[in-house]
This record gives C-alpha cells, structure tokens and sequence, in this order.
C-alpha cells in the first residue's frame, strides 16, 4: 500500500534553463509528521547529500521561510519554480509499506538532486499550517543525514517511538484508498474520469508493468497486483 506519493516535475540536467514544479502528491501529515512528513524528509535526506556547501545554506534560508509563511523569491538554489508542467520530466518519490515493511521508492536518474530536494521542501509549503512546523522539523533532520535511505533513516527522521508506530502498520489507515487509486493509475481526480478512463490508463500502465519493458518478475508480479487493486477501487 502507498502510504504517501510526491511527483516532481523538473528541467533535464542538459537543459539550459533550471525549473521546477510540483506534481500530484498525496502526502497526509495528520497526526504530525505523518507518512507525508516521514517521505519529504526522506527525499530530502537522499538527495541533499550531493548539495555543495553554498546551496546548502540557501536551502536552510528556504525551509525558514516557508515554515514562517513568507513570499517565496525566485529562482532558489538556481532553479526556478512554477506551475506550467508543459516540456518538464517526471520522477516520483514514494513511501509504501509491504509484508517486507515501509520502504521509500525514489526515481533518482531523470533530474538533479536539488531538483527534488527543491519539492520536498516547497511540498512543506502547502502542508496545513498546524502542522508544518512539525513537519519542517523532520526536513531539517533530513538534510542534516549523512548515510543510506534505509531503517536507521526513519528513526533519525522522526525518532524511535513514531517510527514503532509506522512499522507497527498504524499509520497505513493514514491512506485514503481512493487517492491511493488514482495516484497508482495516474488518474487526477475520481469525478472527472469515466470508467473506460480508468480501463484505458490501467491497460497503458499494465503494458509498461510487463517484464518484457525490462522489469523484474517478482517487481512485476508486485506492479500488476497493484494495478489490479486500484483498477477495483475505483470501478467498485
């Protein structure tokens, strides 16, 4: 089950320009951090390691302000933020939770690093108010990290007795299914698509899940359960 989802749409690294944009994203922060906390400090924790020093910095002056609610000034950390998705790439970042436990699933290879770091924390941005402090907090613990996105992550993000929460399945009802649905179809809202929508992005994305477009069999096994499931939701 996906627990929380961020889409980052972004400039190719050989573009002349640096832009980014945030995508769809289902990122619930409710009990603070939440699942949504837990995956923005995360991204941020794999993909600030390779920030130089100056950027850095610049990164810290970013979180405060967004955290205190101030207007934004662009470009930061050379990029430049907006709405139009049009001539941009798409990587996804993930926290799903399987009988193996949680783990993160990040798309590392279509942009730069400061390119998601950047939407992690513009993410925050849009988190409610009575939680974006707590939230904040966990990015800030994010881009202190210095290791693998694995286990020992989540406890430094959110510490010891939260993260026992989360292994112990109690954030999973955190998930609402039907946004879970759409975000594995790529669908954007269950009122505005009829069922042979979600028939056709289920078929196009089934094909793409094959093992024949290079996916393992059991990571393919795993996709097209997956597929099938939101197919269900959201028809049913």
């Amino acid at each position: 089950m996906v627990l929380a989802y961020l889409e980052v749409w972004h400039s190719r690294p050989i573009a002349p320009t640096r832009r980014v944009a945030l995508g769809d994203s289902h990122l619930p922060t409710d009990p603070a951090p939440g699942p949504g906390g837990l995956l923005l400090g995360a991204v941020l924790a794999r993909f600030s390691a390779d920030l130089d020093g100056d950027l850095r910095s610049d990164m810290q002056t970013l979180m405060n302000e967004i955290e205190r609610g101030q207007r934004i000034g662009q470009p930061r950390l050379r990029h430049r933020l907006q709405d139009d998705r049009v001539g941009l790439t798409r990587s996804r970042h993930r926290l799903v939770v399987g009988k193996d436990g949680l783990r993160f699933e990040m798309e590392t290879t279509k942009g730069l690093p400061a390119q998601s770091a950047l939407a992690a924390v513009y993410a925050c941005g849009q988190v409610p108010i009575e939680n974006r402090s707590a939230v904040m907090e966990v990015l800030r613990r994010g881009l202190e990290w210095v290791g693998p996105v694995g286990p020992g992550l989540i406890e430094h993000l959110v510490g010891r007795d939260v993260a026992m929460r989360f292994r112990s399945g109690a954030y999973s009802s955190a998930s609402d299914p039907m946004i879970w649905a759409l975000g594995i179809l790529e669908l954007d809202s269950v009122a505005d698509v009829a069922p042979k929508d979600i028939q056709k992005s289920y078929r196009r994305l089934l094909r793409d899940a094959h093992p024949d477009h290079g996916a393992g069999e059991d990571e393919a096994a795993d996709r097209i359960a997956e597929l099938s499931r939101a197919r269900e939701i959201l028809l049913s």
